[in-house]
């Protein structure tokens, strides 16, 4: 049975999806469900050596998959209300394990809105946006796996817009900040010891 004639959760009535849509959304749903694997799998196994540059690669994956929703005209749900999914699942682990993963690179500043006049400066925690955008994700794989395709792009797309796009995002500046000082910091210090050492040896040499 493909997925254009599987049957609405709410009304029983098979739900009618363009193909190109029933593709887009079966594209989205495999990245969220790997996104949300690797990140359990990152946060569960506590390699601090290996968190932010995973991290990077999968946000940067995602982001990818919330650009092709995002250039889309708005997408209508079928019904009216939303219908029901079950209880979101606890992701309150994913926040804790990667807090204490993280220590002092999990608190950043980040700009809330770069057009506001002045810009606003808000106190924000990785582990806090990962497992918000987790949760908005796995919210609408809920109505992808029962059926539900385009209540699952409307969710995906709606909530990349309002929260999980700018969240998202904002994570992948902080996690490319702090690959960016562990690789620029270092390469300066060594630069500065060498000229350091290259001195000292000028200067031996002008003693003999």
């Amino acid at each position: 049975m493909s997925m254009t004639e599987q049957t609405d959760g709410a009304s029983g009535q098979p739900e009618d999806v363009p193909s190109d849509l029933e593709d887009l959304a079966q594209g989205v749903a495999d990245q969220v469900a790997s996104f949300l694997i690797a990140v359990r799998e990152l946060a569960h196994r506590g390699d601090s050596g290996t968190a932010v540059p995973l991290l990077l690669l999968e946000i940067s994956q995602l982001l990818l998959a919330g650009a092709r929703l995002g250039v889309m005209t708005d997408l209508v749900p079928r019904e009216q209300y939303e219908p029901e999914t079950g209880p979101d699942p606890d992701l309150d682990h994913i926040r804790e394990e990667l807090g204490g993963l993280l220590g002092a690179a999990d608190e950043y500043v980040e700009v809330f809105d770069p057009y506001a006049d002045p810009p606003d400066l808000v106190p924000s925690r990785i582990s806090d946006d990962v497992t918000a955008i987790a949760g908005s994700l796995v919210h609408g794989l809920a109505h992808h796996r029962a059926g539900r395709v385009g209540e699952a792009l409307w969710w995906w797309q709606f909530s990349y817009v309002s929260s999980w796009g700018s969240e998202a995002s904002a994570v992948l500046r902080a996690l490319q900040s702090v690959v960016a000082h562990d690789r620029l910091d270092e390469d300066r210090n060594t630069t500065i010891e060498m000229e350091r050492v290259a001195i000292a040896d000028q200067l031996e040499a002008g003693t003999t």
